[in-house]
């Protein structure tokens, strides 16, 4: 059954309420609707950001860039275990309702972070947040 960009959007929300991205600076998330949109050119990304003609745009893969967030190890307190479980379920959502979901990192040192992919109506869907790296 083809879930409405509604209730992605929902199931993203909720699964993001009280997550921050841990990075140099912890940032929260917020949900991403792009209608109408063919394609995410870095160009697109670069202007929603207003970052220059220069600015490094790189697409990484939902495991590589969640891979410490989801490692539940048995030496993490139990906040950070349950952090990790609450990453697990907004990637098992980007995985299971979008289609070819992929990381966008946009720009240098303060990085917007696009984490979005297609839903089955055609509009683009995800969640975005910062990270800091010196």
């Amino acid at each position: 059954m083809t879930k409405s960009d509604e209730d992605v959007l929902d199931e993203l929300e909720r699964a993001i309420v009280g997550l921050l991205f841990i990075s140099e600076s912890d940032y929260p998330f917020e949900t991403i609707y792009w209608k109408e949109l063919p394609e995410i050119s870095p160009q697109f990304l670069r202007n929603l950001t207003r970052h220059g003609e220069s600015a490094p745009v790189e697409i990484m893969n939902l495991n590589d860039f969640f891979r410490v967030a989801v490692t539940e190890e048995s030496w993490r307190s139990e906040e950070s275990r349950r952090a990790a479980a609450k990453y697990r379920n907004l990637v098992r959502i980007l995985k299971d309702d979008l289609e070819d979901a992929k990381v966008y990192r946009v720009g240098e040192i303060n990085i917007t972070v696009y984490i979005v992919g297609l839903n089955r109506t055609g509009n683009w869907l995800g969640v975005s947040t910062r990270v800091v790296e010196t």
